[in-house]
């Protein structure tokens, strides 16, 4: 078992780039602490931040913890909020942006056997 006071007690790995601005991400449950068929990630995006646009052949789930911003939604953008639930089947094209003046962290699920950030 694991437990942590806090997901910030997790290493965080800072993500900036041409399609990526102002991420910080953290793996709170993995493969390393014996997760046999999860991921568990926490996201902090800071305000005017973005994932990448992209895709992959995995589904993910996302709770959004604190914040608000916009999820790209086949095509549109859909607003998100505290307490937001969100399903990306496989090979759906998707962003997470922070149009907000304070951070929008979320928890991201994801399966075994892909790369955990």
């Amino acid at each position: 078992m694991k437990i942590l006071d806090h997901y910030e007690q997790a290493p965080g790995q800072s993500f900036e780039g041409d399609a990526v601005k102002g991420v910080v991400g953290r793996v709170v449950i993995g493969k390393n602490d014996g997760a046999d068929n999860f991921c568990m990630r926490i996201f902090t995006l800071s305000p005017g931040g973005n994932t990448p646009r992209h895709a992959h052949q995995w589904e993910h789930e996302i709770f959004i913890h604190e914040g608000k911003g916009k999820l790209l939604n086949d095509g549109q953008w859909a607003a998100i909020q505290r307490g937001s639930v969100i399903f990306i089947p496989g090979m759906e094209e998707h962003q997470l942006k922070n149009d907000s003046d304070q951070d929008l962290v979320f928890a991201c699920l994801i399966p075994k056997g892909v790369a955990e950030l």
